[in-house]
């Protein structure tokens, strides 16, 4: 545990924690402390308290003293030459044609430093303009990319609500936002709608999230069965701004009834309680048959249920060119002349062995061969019998 005080730089700002070292400034005054950039002015935000020691960022730094009127003074000068050095800095980003957009100036409280804030779409080279800024200010130059959200926090504006944006009042820091927080919240999902003047999700959806987490944890989603003072019902809708919802209940006469119900006033199921009664769904449409006029035509086959079975015909393959070599055969084989119809005459040939040449060309019927008759047996003499 450590004694602190709440000390921010800027309007809107970080808050910082710093040991009072003796000194017990209250809320709204000017304090000198020790920074990492060196002597800074800040104001003093909230008073000596007690922190954790998980909260705290070691080292711990002192206040050095309370600010004078001379430091007010400095500080107010220094506004002046930001002022100055954005025009100074703007003209000689034109100058260099460097593709960055200038967002502000900030110089140190020591003026030791001199930080120029800046937005780009990628990496820009500004060594060069570096260089021409310290040769002009005779000071060490900090450039420094930031991002859309801290631009708009910088240049400040009004929201979709009229009001100033809430970065730029009292916003420290920003707040991780999702698009699940639009969901839940019932909102337009249009990005026009739900986004900041940074073009990121606004951070008010933020604000409202944890009342929304309270409230639909006391509760089942919607289409989920609810026990009411009228019976067992399906939840339609949840207003959680009104901490209400609408139930669809089932009358005595078969019909359907949604009423609105106080989320205090229900509760939800239990294992003895009946389940809803819901609205009986549409019939199925039938398929509409195929238009397959080769099915048609073919007549239908009896399965092995009796049932008439459509009878399904293998799709054509696609023709095959020639190849070279069989190309340049009918070539020579026609003495010359392109075979304009070599594809059809390839196309018509069968699968089977042989070339298409020899299946093209109409094959003459040869006489059949007959055959010689088998040279009959000598017949075998009986022995002891007579010549013939």
């Amino acid at each position: 545990m450590a004694t602190v005080i709440g000390v921010r730089f800027k309007k809107a700002g970080k808050v910082y924690f710093f040991d009072p070292s003796g000194i017990w400034p209250r809320p709204g005054d000017f304090v000198v402390v020790e920074t990492t950039r060196g002597m800074e002015l800040g104001e003093v935000v909230t008073g000596s308290r007690t922190v954790n020691d998980a909260q705290l960022v070691s080292p711990l730094r002192k206040v050095l003293r309370m600010a004078t009127e001379e430091d007010v003074r400095r500080a107010e000068t220094n506004e002046q030459r930001e002022k100055e050095a954005f025009t100074v800095c703007q003209e000689k980003i034109v100058r260099h044609k460097l593709d960055m957009k200038l967002v502000s100036v900030e110089f140190t409280f020591d003026n030791s430093k001199i930080i120029f804030y800046f937005t780009a779409n990628g990496r820009v080279d500004f060594r060069e303009l570096v260089k021409d800024l310290a040769g002009v200010f005779k000071t060490r130059i900090e450039l420094r990319q930031i991002g859309v959200r801290d631009e708009a926090k910088m240049l400040g504006g009004l929201g979709a609500c009229g009001r100033p944006i809430c970065c730029r009042q009292f916003l420290g820091d920003f707040q991780p936002v999702s698009i699940k927080m639009a969901k839940e919240q019932n909102l337009s999902l249009n990005p026009t709608k739900i986004s900041g003047q940074c073009g990121r999700l606004m951070c008010c959806l933020k604000f409202e999230q944890d009342n929304y987490d309270a409230v639909l944890k006391r509760v089942p989603r919607v289409g989920k069965d609810i026990v009411t003072p009228d019976g067992v019902g399906v939840i339609t809708d949840i207003n959680v701004i009104k901490e209400t919802m609408k139930v669809r209940i089932r009358q005595d006469d078969d019909t359907f009834d949604v009423r609105e119900y106080a989320i205090d006033d229900v509760r939800r199921p239990g294992p003895g309680d009946a389940a809803a009664v819901r609205e009986p769904s549409r019939a199925p449409q039938e398929r509409r048959p195929r238009r397959n006029s080769e099915a048609a035509s073919a007549e239908p086959q009896e399965g092995e249920n009796g049932e008439e079975k459509r009878r399904r015909y293998p799709h054509q393959k696609a023709p095959k060119n020639l190849s070279t070599d069989q190309f340049f055969e009918k070539l020579k084989e026609n003495g010359g002349v392109t075979p304009v119809n070599a594809n059809r005459e390839h196309r018509r040939r069968r699968p089977g062995k042989g070339r298409p040449e020899e299946q093209a060309a109409p094959v003459e019927k040869a006489a059949p061969v007959q055959q010689p008759a088998p040279a009959e047996a000598p017949k075998q003499e009986a022995s002891g019998g007579e010549d013939a």
